[in-house]
């Protein structure tokens, strides 16, 4: 089933994956998560522990800092997207590049309620998670039970059968 992206004006609990390979890694990932969280509609409600993660699908750069956020938000999920690209941008984040290539800032939408968007800007749940270590790590730090909409599987389930290899994942120490 595809809902669309309508949006009721109710709260909504939304999961978003913040990244950075570039620069002050921790620091850009909580800068984009606060920015997104100083408005009136999102609020945050939880964040995992920053990890340090291995390249997935283009080896050949720095590895990551990723940290998993938990908000509630009365954004519709078009308008949260578009606020998380305007994010990345004024991070930093360049246009164009390499496909899963270095980044300053990339903050992805991975659940939004339980609702399956499936549209021409938006795919929510977000469609490589269940493939992703350094996804479903630290999500598994804030909501391990919770069950990925399409799949009917939880977090936790899905990162206990994850094939890991090449998919190195280790807390990373912070001071905020």
């Amino acid at each position: 089933m595809t809902v669309t992206p309508h949006f009721t004006g109710q709260p909504v609990v939304a999961y978003l994956c913040a990244g950075s390979n570039i620069g002050d890694k921790p620091a850009n990932c909580r800068k984009g998560i606060d920015a997104l969280v100083n408005t009136a509609k999102t609020r945050l409600a939880a964040l995992s522990r920053f990890y340090r993660t291995e390249p997935v699908d283009y080896a050949d750069q720095d590895w990551f800092v990723n940290v998993v956020a938990k908000v509630v938000t009365t954004e519709t999920p078009l308008a949260l997207l578009e606020r998380l690209k305007t994010i990345e941008v004024e991070t930093g984040r360049q246009a164009g590049g390499i496909r899963f290539g270095p980044r300053v800032l990339d903050l992805d939408i991975l659940f939004y309620g339980d609702r399956v968007i499936d549209t021409a800007e938006l795919v929510v749940p977000h469609p490589r998670m269940h493939k992703r270590h350094f996804v479903l790590k630290p999500f598994c730090d804030i909501d391990p039970a919770i069950v990925h909409p399409t799949l009917q599987r939880t977090v936790q389930a899905l990162l206990g059968d994850l094939d890991t290899t090449g998919q190195a994942v280790s807390v990373f120490s912070c001071d905020f």
